[in-house]
Protein backbone atom coordinates (compact mmCIF):
# COMPACT_ATOMS: atom_id res chain seq x y z
CA UNK A 1 0.00 0.00 0.00
CA UNK A 2 1.57 3.35 -1.29
CA UNK A 3 1.61 6.18 1.30
CA UNK A 4 -1.21 8.69 1.17
CA UNK A 5 -0.30 11.74 -0.75
CA UNK A 6 1.50 14.37 0.61
CA UNK A 7 2.63 18.22 -0.37
CA UNK A 8 6.00 19.39 0.40
CA UNK A 9 4.87 23.12 1.41
CA UNK A 10 3.08 21.56 4.16
CA UNK A 11 6.14 19.72 5.67
CA UNK A 12 7.48 22.04 9.14
CA UNK A 13 10.40 23.52 10.28
CA UNK A 14 12.05 22.29 12.03
CA UNK A 15 11.79 19.01 9.97
CA UNK A 16 9.76 16.43 11.46
CA UNK A 17 11.27 13.10 11.87
CA UNK A 18 10.36 9.41 11.79
CA UNK A 19 11.18 5.96 11.35
CA UNK A 20 8.82 3.88 8.91
CA UNK A 21 8.29 0.18 8.95
CA UNK A 22 8.94 -0.24 4.95
CA UNK A 23 11.44 -1.29 2.16
CA UNK A 24 14.14 0.80 0.90
CA UNK A 25 16.64 -0.86 -1.61
CA UNK A 26 20.14 1.11 -3.61
CA UNK A 27 21.54 -0.59 -6.13
CA UNK A 28 24.74 0.12 -8.08
CA UNK A 29 26.33 -1.58 -10.81
CA UNK A 30 23.54 -4.06 -10.79
CA UNK A 31 24.20 -4.99 -7.24
CA UNK A 32 21.77 -4.43 -4.06
CA UNK A 33 24.25 -2.22 -1.95
CA UNK A 34 21.30 -1.33 0.92
CA UNK A 35 18.11 -3.24 1.66
CA UNK A 36 16.33 -2.90 4.75
CA UNK A 37 12.33 -2.80 6.22
CA UNK A 38 13.50 -0.08 8.20
CA UNK A 39 14.34 3.79 7.37
CA UNK A 40 14.17 7.26 8.90
CA UNK A 41 12.56 9.96 6.73
CA UNK A 42 12.98 13.77 7.01
CA UNK A 43 10.45 15.78 5.89
CA UNK A 44 11.49 19.48 5.70
CA UNK A 45 9.41 22.82 3.83
CA UNK A 46 9.67 22.43 0.29
CA UNK A 47 11.75 19.35 -0.20
CA UNK A 48 10.91 16.00 -0.69
CA UNK A 49 11.69 13.60 2.01
CA UNK A 50 15.63 12.59 2.95
CA UNK A 51 15.86 8.97 3.97
CA UNK A 52 18.28 7.86 6.25
CA UNK A 53 19.34 4.19 6.06
CA UNK A 54 20.27 2.38 8.94
CA UNK A 55 24.32 1.63 8.13
CA UNK A 56 23.78 -2.64 8.77
CA UNK A 57 21.79 -2.27 6.16
CA UNK A 58 24.66 -1.65 3.67
CA UNK A 59 26.01 -4.76 2.40
CA UNK A 60 29.67 -5.35 3.27
CA UNK A 61 32.49 -3.39 1.47
CA UNK A 62 29.84 -0.62 -0.02
CA UNK A 63 30.72 1.98 2.42
CA UNK A 64 33.41 3.90 2.66
CA UNK A 65 33.85 6.76 5.04
CA UNK A 66 35.68 9.53 3.60
CA UNK A 67 38.26 12.12 4.52
CA UNK A 68 37.69 15.99 3.84
CA UNK A 69 35.38 18.77 3.95
CA UNK A 70 31.89 18.51 6.40
CA UNK A 71 28.75 20.41 5.88
CA UNK A 72 26.62 22.02 8.39
CA UNK A 73 22.90 21.75 8.87
CA UNK A 74 21.36 24.28 11.02
CA UNK A 75 18.93 21.26 12.24
CA UNK A 76 21.06 18.23 12.05
CA UNK A 77 24.41 18.96 13.18
CA UNK A 78 27.76 18.46 11.11
CA UNK A 79 27.82 15.94 8.11
CA UNK A 80 30.27 13.69 7.18
CA UNK A 81 30.75 12.02 3.96
CA UNK A 82 30.84 8.64 2.66
CA UNK A 83 31.58 6.82 -1.21
CA UNK A 84 29.63 4.17 -2.01
CA UNK A 85 30.10 1.50 -4.37
CA UNK A 86 29.76 -2.06 -4.90
CA UNK A 87 30.94 -4.70 -2.74
CA UNK A 88 33.90 -5.36 -4.61
CA UNK A 89 34.97 -1.68 -4.86
CA UNK A 90 33.98 -1.10 -8.08
CA UNK A 91 32.04 1.91 -9.38
CA UNK A 92 32.95 3.90 -6.61
CA UNK A 93 30.45 7.10 -6.29
CA UNK A 94 32.59 9.43 -4.39
CA UNK A 95 30.57 11.41 -1.62
CA UNK A 96 27.32 10.50 -2.35
CA UNK A 97 26.36 9.80 1.16
CA UNK A 98 26.43 11.30 4.58
CA UNK A 99 25.59 11.14 8.20
CA UNK A 100 25.92 12.47 11.49
CA UNK A 101 28.13 10.89 14.48
CA UNK A 102 26.59 13.67 16.58
CA UNK A 103 23.04 15.01 15.47
CA UNK A 104 21.45 17.66 17.61
CA UNK A 105 19.19 16.04 19.91
CA UNK A 106 15.86 16.27 17.93
CA UNK A 107 17.79 14.15 15.54
CA UNK A 108 19.43 11.26 17.66
CA UNK A 109 17.18 8.75 15.93
CA UNK A 110 19.71 9.19 13.06
CA UNK A 111 22.82 9.09 14.91
CA UNK A 112 25.22 6.80 12.68
CA UNK A 113 22.74 6.39 9.95
CA UNK A 114 23.43 7.03 6.14
CA UNK A 115 21.50 9.52 3.35
CA UNK A 116 22.64 9.62 0.09
CA UNK A 117 22.03 11.06 -3.17
CA UNK A 118 19.70 9.06 -5.34
CA UNK A 119 21.33 10.52 -8.68
CA UNK A 120 24.68 9.16 -7.49
CA UNK A 121 23.39 5.98 -7.56
CA UNK A 122 21.93 3.74 -10.03
CA UNK A 123 18.63 2.82 -8.65
CA UNK A 124 16.71 3.63 -5.11
CA UNK A 125 13.57 2.20 -4.74
CA UNK A 126 11.03 3.22 -1.93
CA UNK A 127 8.29 0.90 -0.54
CA UNK A 128 8.36 -0.55 -4.19
CA UNK A 129 8.73 2.43 -5.96
CA UNK A 130 11.46 3.86 -8.23
CA UNK A 131 13.30 7.08 -7.06
CA UNK A 132 13.31 10.21 -8.49
CA UNK A 133 16.26 12.75 -7.36
CA UNK A 134 15.50 16.15 -6.00
CA UNK A 135 16.63 18.49 -8.77
CA UNK A 136 20.01 20.26 -8.43
CA UNK A 137 23.36 18.89 -7.42
CA UNK A 138 22.74 20.57 -3.53
CA UNK A 139 20.20 18.64 -2.01
CA UNK A 140 19.53 14.91 -1.43
CA UNK A 141 15.47 14.18 -1.10
CA UNK A 142 13.59 11.16 -2.88
CA UNK A 143 10.71 12.22 -4.96
CA UNK A 144 8.14 9.33 -5.28
CA UNK A 145 4.83 9.19 -6.64
CA UNK A 146 3.25 10.46 -3.15
CA UNK A 147 5.19 13.46 -3.21
CA UNK A 148 4.48 16.44 -4.99
CA UNK A 149 6.18 19.97 -4.52
CA UNK A 150 7.19 22.61 -6.15
CA UNK A 151 10.59 21.52 -5.28
CA UNK A 152 13.80 23.14 -3.57
CA UNK A 153 16.69 23.01 -6.25
CA UNK A 154 13.89 23.08 -9.48
CA UNK A 155 15.41 25.70 -12.15
CA UNK A 156 11.07 26.42 -12.76
CA UNK A 157 11.29 27.61 -8.99
CA UNK A 158 14.24 30.05 -8.55
CA UNK A 159 11.91 31.79 -5.62
CA UNK A 160 12.49 28.36 -3.64
CA UNK A 161 16.24 28.78 -2.67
Amino acid sequence: MKPKKENVVDYPRPPLIEIVNGSVIVEIGGEVIATDTRYARICETFHPPTIYINPNAFRNGTIHKTTGPTSFCEWKGVASYWNLSMSNGDRQRIRAGWSYSKPSERYQAIKDWISLYPRLVDSCVLEGEPVTAQPGNFYGGWITSWVYGPFKGDPNHPELV
